[in-house]
């Protein structure tokens, strides 16, 4: 598929009941942080430096009290289906015990409004917002934090399962694994390569008891989001790396939920730094929690190269740390590059969508984040962003592509309906279909988002 393709001819690479959607995240969106509890991101972001431009939760995209007018844009985009995620301290406070009403009740009426819109709402529990309370207590690493984590899936279920039927436990656990803990850009902030393992470990067996809680509260469709990519050796003699690097970002989880456990190879890999002494039968059994679907984040394959000559004092590269005990190896993204940094490769979702198929055969998936910053261009009002529609014009056409060789993919949800917080980037990187204004928060639908309408709404 070729970028100058018509979105009426996209479209029409789909099957007629595939869903076209829009994503967001809590901590990122929302804003009015005083009616909620704080989060480890909030904590994190007082941390100097820690968040590039100084951007904290507050005022965000003030999505809280904008819901309605994001809702127009929602529905006017065309799409089938809205993937959020909830606050856990908004809707739980404390973190565990008591739902707060007016958290809980914000919630009501956005999936209420989304309905009444026939657009399928898709939520999140856990999008990297932890209760700070929880995190005081040990966080992830906890030897209560599954049986917390299960009662607030319980509670959400309970609350919102008869009206949303595909519910995900956790966003992406690899980087609240690797990024929190090894690389420490992410909260909480922790500079720690054995602690990231085991917190990896540890979230998958907390999003296990997390699917048996919704499935007990009446959730149809519980199911986890993870960030698969597809891993690349750039130059002869990394193959070692490159191997090392697939485990830890991808094997490492599909394993857990395929129930084969933690392989030899990754035991075996990092063993100057765990003996993995914490894996328990009961641990592997509950990560391995039949799930009804999963959710692949896509945005940019991994390609690993030999060492730089910068990273020939340690031997690892800078960009590496996030997967512990890496064989000497560097990161080497070919152009064209987002501003992010990320390797645009269309090929790579697709190549990356039939490797999950094959490791989780008979699992519905969905892409539930692909998406791209560039510095879009303001003029006279209007905002064109024509990388970004090449962008999603290719990476649609991979989707497509995958489905004709037999994946069975669903859906489809672009990142992100809105400019954001984009974590430790602040406001310095924008993945929005609408732009925002970063003072006024002012809305204006970017050209990518007439664009995704017109492929959603299969006009040409």
């Amino acid at each position: 598929m070729v970028a100058s393709e018509s979105p009426g001819t996209i479209r029409e690479s789909f099957p007629d009941d595939f869903v076209f959607g829009v994503a967001t995240s809590s901590w990122q969106i929302e804003g009015s942080s005083s009616t909620r509890s704080e989060s480890i991101w909030d904590r994190f972001a007082k941390i100097p430096g820690a968040i590039v431009d100084g951007s904290t939760g507050d005022p965000a995209c003030d999505h809280l009290n904008r819901v309605d007018e994001d809702l127009a844009l929602i529905s006017e985009l065309g799409v089938g289906a809205y993937r959020f995620s909830v606050s856990w301290p908004r809707f739980m406070p404390g973190g565990t015990g008591t739902v707060a009403h007016s958290g809980a009740g914000f919630y009501d009426r956005l999936i209420d409004s989304l309905l009444e819109r026939g657009v399928q709402p898709l939520l999140t529990a856990y999008h990297w917002d932890l209760p700070q309370s929880l995190q005081d207590e040990g966080g992830w690493l906890h030897p209560d934090m599954p049986r917390w984590f299960a009662d607030y899936c319980h509670a959400l279920g309970e609350r919102y399962g008869d009206r949303v039927s595909h519910m995900a436990t956790l966003n992406e656990p690899w980087v609240s694994a690797f990024l929190g803990y090894a690389a420490g850009i992410h909260a909480p902030g922790v500079v720690n390569s054995t602690q990231a393992l085991e917190v990896a470990y540890r979230l998958m067996v907390a999003s296990g008891h997390g699917i048996g809680a919704l499935t007990d509260a009446g959730v149809s469709n519980p199911g986890i989001v993870l960030n698969l990519t597809t891993v690349r050796v750039d130059q002869p003699g990394a193959e070692k790396a490159r191997d090392h690097i697939d485990r830890l970002q991808n094997t490492l989880f599909t394993d857990l939920l395929a129930g084969r456990g933690i392989s030899d190879e990754v035991r075996d890999t990092t063993d100057i730094l765990t003996d993995w002494s914490f894996v328990t039968d009961e641990g592997l059994e509950a990560a391995a929690t039949p799930i009804s679907w999963l959710g692949v984040n896509y945005y940019t394959p991994i390609r690993v190269g030999l060492p730089r000559d910068t990273d020939q004092a340690t031997g690892v590269g800078q960009d590496t740390v996030v997967y512990p005990a890496c064989p000497p190896a560097s990161l080497r993204p070919r152009g064209p590059l987002t501003t992010m940094g990320w390797e645009v490769d269309p090929q790579g979702l697709r190549d990356t969508l039939v490797e999950t198929a094959a490791a989780l055969p008979g699992v519905p998936l969905w892409v539930t984040e692909n998406g791209a910053a560039y510095a879009d261009r303001v003029i006279d009002g209007d905002v064109y962003d024509p990388d970004r529609i090449s962008y999603l014009t290719g990476h649609l056409g991979a989707a497509a592509e995958a489905i004709s060789d037999g994946v069975p993919l669903q859906g489809y949800c672009a990142w992100s309906l809105l400019d954001n917080l984009e974590w430790a980037e602040g406001r310095t990187q924008t993945f929005g279909l609408v732009y925002v204004h970063p003072e006024s928060m002012e809305r204006i639908p970017k050209a990518s988002y007439h664009f995704y309408a017109d492929v959603a709404k299969g006009e040409r």
